[in-house]
């Protein structure tokens, strides 16, 4: 098998010639290159002189008592060694003898009594047990393809962050300048120490500790070097399941910390985050990985003990059109439209909500990599700032990992779009709706804002007259020319521009249904009046504006409450090989969770079916158990994250038609499993939920009975 390999597959300095001028050509700045790095990265040369380029994909945990850092050449230890080896083997051996002769309980026990000592401090206590924790601590190490050079311990090399583009090789942030502390050749779980690997080889590199977080490019030179971590292939599923953490004993919180930090380090499809609220919080990719983490978490990184909270899976909310819903709350303005007016009676403000096209929806989805681009890059033209440097402001302002997530899983979905080639394919999806063409007409022009975090999947259309919020989607020469008459024709009515842009980024981020994030909503800016005089208005801006953010964002809630509102789940593509005999019961497994079958497809020449269907997330708990259980094992399901799926359910739904009243009666038998997923999200959150604490209060017992 491996004279195959050797003779089919080509050589990695073959591969290489073949495969790395495409991958430089796509990497940020590439027109910036240094022509000797890209000669050595092409032609895989590792000759003394040739610019060192490697990248790291990876973080591995390895403990201390792997690391083959002190061992000599051949395998050869020294006297000191050799002699602590010999110790830690007698104990062995004297541990294994003593559990066979029943004596552990009691050894123990003279054990116990003999360290023990009148009046010893708790702090002493502790540090023994500290001590006795840390003896094998763990240690990052890079797991890293050399592409130029040779790496040799000892070489100083940069590690370029993820911004980083050879057209501004100093912006914020820096890179870091580390130092090679050893290289390992990895051999399975083995590693074997070498003092320098030439290019073409796999190769784990010590001394990348606190440099790198997951993955990153290291080169020998600083201008003109390539940033290969975004061209990577590499790809994880995103992390979709959360949950919250805690010590067992409050005096742990440092450890499970820093384990938290290194589980972050040593595994890509894990995220970690403090909330405001102080809750420590780590995202996962599943309920089989959430497991795995919690228990190396417990035994490898933290070596603590750890209590997780009660998994959370994201919801979204949405609005659509549907044939049966309530009459608009005001007629005279048309549904979705919304008139309000501040509680001081200065401003009034009027707008209408819609639901997205869905071809709309989804090219935002897709794009939200080239979203957050062009925000950056707009933002940077008005402040004359780098995009670099906004960049990490915005970090600062969000909670940084969700941003950093959306713009990881759109590194292949378009975020590289010019302005013009976005609003081109913009605007095909919004002609490609067939219903009310004249409203969505110029709406790719009068776009203000995206959101919620400003790139999600839904708009700000700023429909007044003198276009108070702005353009989003402008071109450079448009910027200039928009200033000039916001200074000349807007007057104290521009002033609340940025409140209106805020109360929808809030309105966006919690929605009104269980305060989780919408998808696919329009907002219309239709009038914003200021009945007060430039001066009063002046005078009282502070109370102003917390008025209008919450008219605003309250008038958004409304107008979307007066569509047939949907939630929307999170939804795992499940791929499930089972033989004919067990199919059966994979089918009722998967409906009962309310799981929906895609395809089903015979393996030819074997009898096993390959099955793919779509299950939510929130039904995925114990999925994987139950479904080896009924099958005894013939079939093992895959679960990938898919993305969000609408469930076609009103969860105010009550029925209301004579037809309805008559099938399911005044009570609704039936159950509504929209209501049911909301209220259970507005229960973990705190929110109220209409609930009858009494049901058929004439039919109870009495105590004599």
């Amino acid at each position: 098998m491996l004279v195959s390999v050797i003779e089919g597959l080509p050589s990695p300095q073959t591969a290489q010639e073949a495969r790395m001028p495409s991958m430089l050509e796509d990497s940020p700045g590439s027109q910036h290159l240094d022509n000797k790095i890209t000669d050595a990265a092409t032609h895989s040369k590792s000759n003394i002189g040739e610019p060192c380029v490697a990248y790291v994909s990876k973080m591995v945990s390895v403990p201390e008592s792997d690391l083959l850092a002190n061992r000599r050449k051949g395998g050869m230890l020294s006297a000191e060694e050799a002699q602590e080896l010999g110790r830690r083997k007698r104990a062995e051996i004297a541990r294994a003898q003593a559990q066979a002769n029943n004596e552990s309980d009691v050894a123990g026990m003279t054990d116990a009594l003999s360290s023990a000592a009148i009046g010893e401090d708790d702090d002493t206590a502790d540090a023994n047990n500290q001590q006795e924790q840390e003896e094998d601590p763990e240690h990052l190490i890079g797991f890293a393809r050399v592409f130029s050079g040779t790496l040799t311990v000892g070489d100083e090399v940069y590690v370029l962050p993820p911004k980083y583009t050879p057209a501004k090789p100093h912006a914020h942030p820096q890179p870091k300048k580390v130092t090679i502390k050893a290289l390992y050749l990895l051999m399975g779980r083995s590693l074997e120490s070498l003092n320098s690997v030439p290019a073409g080889n796999v190769v784990g590199i010590a001394g990348l500790e606190g440099a790198i977080i997951k993955s990153g490019t290291i080169c020998s030179q600083l201008e003109g070097a390539p940033n290969l971590g975004s061209t990577t292939a590499i790809s994880t599923n995103a992390p979709i399941v959360r949950v919250a953490l805690e010590p067992a004993y409050p005096g742990d919180l440092d450890k499970m910390i820093r384990g938290l930090k290194l589980l972050e380090q040593a595994d890509p499809a894990v995220a970690y985050e403090q909330l405001q609220s102080g809750e420590h919080v780590i995202l996962t990719a599943g309920e089989l990985h959430l497991e795995r983490c919690l228990k190396d978490l417990n035994e490898r990184y933290a070596k603590c003990e750890i209590q997780a909270g009660e998994a959370i899976v994201p919801y979204r909310e949405s609005i659509v059109r549907a044939e049966e819903m309530n009459p608009p709350k005001d007629p005279a303005l048309g549904r979705g439209r919304v008139e309000t007016v501040t509680s001081s009676k200065q401003v009034t403000v009027r707008l209408a909500v819609r639901p997205l096209p869905a071809p709309v929806t989804e090219f935002l989805v897709k794009h939200t990599g080239a979203v957050k681009r062009l925000y950056s890059e707009r933002k940077a033209q008005e402040e004359e700032r780098t995009p670099s440097d906004h960049d990490i402001g915005d970090q600062a302002e969000n909670t940084g990992e969700q941003d950093i997530e959306a713009e990881e899983s759109a590194a292949e979905a378009g975020q590289n779009l010019s302005m013009s080639e976005f609003k081109q394919q913009l605007a095909t999806a919004f002609g490609e709706e067939k219903f009310e063409k004249e409203v969505w007409k110029d709406a790719v022009e009068r776009i203000a804002a995206f959101g919620p975090r400003r790139v999600g999947p839904n708009v700000l259309i700023d429909m007044t007259s003198d276009r108070i919020c702005g353009k989003f989607l402008r071109e450079d020469h448009e910027a200039a020319a928009e200033k000039e008459a916001n200074e000349v024709n807007l007057k104290h009515t521009s002033t609340f521009a940025d409140k209106v842009a805020y109360a929808f980024q809030l309105a966006t981020y919690q929605g009104p249904l269980c305060n989780e994030a919408l998808q696919g909503v329009a907002v219309f800016l239709e009038e914003v009046t200021v009945h007060a005089s430039e001066e009063e208005a002046s005078q009282s801006m502070g109370r102003l504006t917390g008025e209008v953010i919450r008219t605003v964002r309250e008038s958004i809630r409304t107008g979307f409450l007066d569509w047939s509102p949907r939630i929307l789940l999170a939804m795992y593509s499940c791929e499930i090989q089972a033989s004919a005999e067990v199919l059966g019961r994979v089918y009722s497994v998967i409906t009962r969770r309310r799981g929906r079958i895609v395809s089903e497809s015979l393996l030819e020449p074997s009898t096993n079916f390959t099955i793919l269907a779509l299950l939510p997330v929130a039904e995925s708990f114990g999925f994987s158990d139950e479904i080896r259980q009924r099958t005894s094992g013939f079939a093992a399901p895959q679960l990938v994250f898919e993305g969000f799926e609408m469930l076609d359910e009103d969860p105010f739904w009550v029925p209301f038609t004579e037809e309805e009243l008559e099938d399911l009666g005044e009570k609704a038998d039936k159950e509504n499993v929209a209501k049911r997923y909301v209220d259970a999200v507005r229960e973990r959150k705190g929110l109220l939920v209409k609930k009858k604490v009494v049901e058929s209060a004439e039919k109870q017992k009495t105590l004599k009975r």
